[in-house]
């Protein structure tokens, strides 16, 4: 698999290179009155494009999976209350899960009679 990874990863860099010779007039960029001290080439500013999207898409993840670890935490707490209301509604001291609502490792008190 690392070979194939390897070869991959060869022709990406070849393509980018005959891709960075092929593209290299410059281009002169006006925003607003804005002109660069230097004409920036076309290859550099197709990767600086590419870079910025890669940025952002990758703020935009790290957004997504903290909301999605907080919905996590309070979904789980949701199941603990739900869980200790069931045990006081039954009344059963032999559940298999603590007062914290998580899963417990002791196995259930045995009654009297079972013995």
């Amino acid at each position: 698999m690392k070979v194939i990874y390897t070869i991959i990863l060869a022709v990406v860099i070849m393509l980018l290179i005959t891709f960075s010779l092929e593209n290299s007039s410059d281009v002169k960029l006006h925003y607003f009155g804005y002109e660069p001290i230097r004409p920036i080439r076309i290859y550099e500013l197709i990767f600086i494009a590419f870079l910025g999207g890669v940025i952002f898409t990758g703020l935009m993840g790290i957004v997504e999976r903290f909301r999605l670890t907080r919905t996590i935490k309070r979904l789980n707490k949701t199941i603990r209350d739900l869980r200790r209301e069931v045990q006081e509604i039954q009344g059963n001291p032999n559940s298999n899960y603590n007062r914290d609502g998580q899963k417990s490792t002791l196995p259930p008190l045995s009654r009297a009679g079972d013995l």
